[in-house]
């Protein structure tokens, strides 16, 4: 099978806005305020500020690149310009692709967590992977049914999704009185600073976006909007649910119930009717989040495919090279869903994703800052942010679960080992790497 098929103009600034904040709050507030707030202690609310500071630097380098080369393949063809078809831009690309998997078991399992609450099931039952991967298979089916059902979708879902948890957080407050119960603990500065690493990644479904740029409508625009847009949005909403979640809680509360801090915050503001709707927008924004997520992935995986950085195979399967990835997003995140819990899921998508982020930033410094007007002290900010914030999260989690770290670090090694092995039997060819 030749090139995927790449629909131009089928996502409008508000299809791309509603992809980024559908992805971002997803995760972002329904599978890490409680993790966050473990790390962070009473100043999680916080966390989430200086989280969005660290992304608003890293945002530049995707803006800039965006504007001026707005594609498909996102963050595989800002590797690709800044190294070429090497090892490192594959392999970065690769770990860009997974942290997005990974993030997509995170949803899932915060799915099936969320469903298992409004049954008064055990958190901890089998029956959340089983829904959990249950949700990925419809996230499949959505995809595989075309790009405007994805932007349709994920335009109904935001409005619903955004409205609603702000809706939460400020009924939350007025609730509660605005008094903030998640005081005392806090493990130190190196904890909190650690915790930006998750809160990190409750921001950064914006790449989501950079991923789908030539599907954009007027993307030399639209794409920087569109992440300005959705970091904004999500900025706001983060720290009205945190402020209502603390406001409801103490501290101690919300770490217990870390994987369904939402929930648990509902019941003492809102009451029974406010614990339900809760639920019901977690497995709306959940869902949401997933479909975009999938989407995203699987052009990202299907442009590294044509641009033959990576091997492909159709495994007997019908259909375009877009079409085999969505099979194999959805399979990858399946098998995480079942197999890792929601702390390690989020670990392992940390490590990941501030990796490639660091490598995407040197990449453009070294090689293209000058050829898309970009300011170098910004990309070394960004750069020394993900420096600070991944060694402390590092540091942390050898503490408290070091074989996390050690399959981080493995499973980086054995990626950019496996597309090193397939770029040297496989070299490049001139054409390949000027792909569009």
């Amino acid at each position: 099978m030749t090139k995927s098929d790449y629909e131009k103009n089928s996502i409008s600034l508000p299809g791309a806005v509603a992809m980024g904040t559908g992805v971002m709050i997803g995760a972002g507030i329904f599978a890490l305020t409680g993790q966050i707030a473990e790390l962070a202690g009473p100043l999680f609310p916080l966390s989430f500020v200086v989280g969005a500071i660290v992304t608003a630097f890293s945002a530049y380098t995707y803006i800039k690149m965006s504007n001026a080369y707005p594609s498909a393949g996102g963050i595989g063809m800002i590797l690709k310009k800044a190294y070429g078809p090497t090892t490192v831009a594959a392999g970065a690309a690769l770990l860009m692709t997974l942290s997005m998997v990974i993030n997509e078991s995170l949803v899932a399992r915060t799915f099936g967590t969320y469903t298992l609450q409004a049954l008064g099931g055990d958190p901890d039952s089998v029956l959340v992977p089983v829904l959990g991967v249950g949700l990925i298979v419809f996230a499949y089916l959505v995809n595989a049914s075309g790009t405007r059902s994805v932007g349709l979708l994920s335009i109904v879902m935001a409005v619903l999704k955004v409205g609603g948890i702000a809706l939460f957080g400020a009924a939350g407050l007025w609730a509660s009185g605005i008094s903030f119960e998640a005081t005392g603990g806090g493990l130190g500065a190196t904890s909190f600073v650690a915790s930006v690493a998750l809160s990190i990644l409750a921001f950064k479904g914006f790449t989501t976006i950079t991923n789908s740029g030539a599907e954009v409508t007027d993307p030399h625009r639209n794409v920087s909007r569109a992440i300005i847009w959705s970091i904004a949005i999500c900025v706001v909403v983060y720290m009205l649910v945190a402020f209502a979640v603390g406001s409801s809680l103490p501290l101690d509360r919300i770490v217990a119930a870390k994987d369904y801090a939402l929930a648990e915050a509902a019941q003492p503001a809102l009451g029974q009717t406010g614990f339900y709707l809760t639920v019901a927008l977690a497995l709306v924004a959940t869902a949401s989040g997933l479909i975009a997520s999938v989407f995203a992935v699987s052009r990202m995986l299907a442009m590294l495919t044509d641009m033959k950085m990576i091997p492909h195979s159709h495994f007997g399967m019908p259909g375009t090279i877009k079409d085999h990835t969505l099979v194999y997003t959805v399979v990858i995140a399946g098998f995480l869903t079942v197999f890792f819990d929601l702390s390690r899921i989020a670990s392992l998508g940390a490590f990941f994703y501030l990796v490639m982020d660091m490598i995407i930033h040197f990449g453009v410094f070294r090689h293209l800052r000058e050829e898309i007007g970009a300011k170098g002290w910004v990309l070394l900010t960004a750069i020394g942010l993900d420096a600070v914030v991944l060694a402390a999260f590092a540091a942390m989690k050898w503490q408290s679960d070091p074989l996390i770290v050690l399959v981080g670090i493995v499973g980086m090694v054995l990626v950019f080992l496996f597309v090193g092995i397939f770029l040297s039997r496989n070299p490049v060819r001139k054409g390949d790497h000027d792909h569009p």
